[in-house]
């Protein structure tokens, strides 16, 4: 969504009345594309002067250019799966995906600041600190590779997942200090918000991967990332996610160079014994 991107990036420059304004845009899209100026003052407990302030800000021609970006929003991009399947077929889907993947992984990456993905590197490299990731179902797959992974450089690294009880049970467990990753997209799974807001009520750190700074999920974080997920069929694209994962474990296997060598090399050896691969 092109206004939730302007949001995004303006996020550490918005006034606390402004950033209201911002999260009823994300949250009642509905309210922005058909209200009024006055009606989203009212809901956000702001003054009019603040919603235009806002749409200026992110680079509109007033409140009516905001509304007008909104409204193409809600015709496409927002609309549930169920909803945008039914849409026709680009002519041209091969060239159409190359150029939405591309644009996710590059809009991901070339948002990445330099210091914060530091910070992160060296939270999920330090030995002293358990690692846990938890995530949203529809990207539970990049999660999972970034877990299969991390577990190969270092010890120490879980899964919050299951059921309530397991979730809780796996929250109550976490101590100071530990490193949790929260990944979900919009619309976030709630049990995944309310997870990462609790493990930060445990003292965890917690890093977030999302898709805007307003997203529920960076409230909570000491870190957050965001991600481009432009999908070019009825799903959000959870490529540019994976690219920002990738990037991190690179990160860790370069501090952990000397130990994950060695894990590594011993992994390969029991492969190899056990004939668990093969190139044929």
């Amino acid at each position: 969504m092109e206004v939730e991107e302007r949001i995004g990036k303006a996020g550490a420059q918005l006034t606390p009345a402004e950033r209201r304004v911002a999260e009823v845009v994300l949250a009642r899209p509905q309210l922005v594309a058909f209200g009024t100026v006055a009606e989203l003052a009212e809901t956000s407990s702001s003054g009019a002067a603040t919603v235009v302030r806002l749409a200026t800000k992110l680079g509109y021609d007033g409140f009516t250019g905001l509304q007008q970006a909104v409204q193409h929003a809600l015709a496409r991009q927002l609309r549930p799966a169920a909803e945008r399947i039914r849409e026709p077929a680009a002519s041209d889907a091969i060239g159409r995906h190359v150029d939405l993947e591309l644009d996710n992984v590059a809009t991901t990456l070339r948002s990445l600041d330099a210091a914060a993905l530091d910070d992160l590197v060296a939270h999920l490299a330090d030995s002293s600190r358990r690692v846990h990731v938890l995530s949203g179902d529809a990207s539970w797959g990049v999660a999972q590779q970034m877990l299969g992974e991390l577990r190969a450089l270092r010890d120490d690294v879980h899964a919050i997942e299951g059921n309530d009880v397991a979730v809780r049970r796996s929250i109550s467990q976490l101590r100071t200090g530990d490193v949790v990753v929260a990944i979900d997209l919009r619309r976030y799974d709630r049990w995944v918000v309310e997870a990462a807001g609790a493990a930060r009520g445990h003292g965890s750190w917690i890093a977030a991967i999302t898709d805007s700074l307003l997203s529920p999920l960076a409230s909570v974080a000491d870190r957050t990332f965001t991600v481009a997920a432009a999908g070019g069929g009825p799903f959000d694209s959870h490529v540019g996610t994976l690219a920002l994962a990738n990037v991190a474990v690179a990160g860790v296997a370069d501090r952990l160079r000397a130990d994950a060598t060695e894990r590594l090399d011993r992994a390969e050896a029991a492969w190899r014994e056990g004939g668990a691969l093969t190139d044929r």
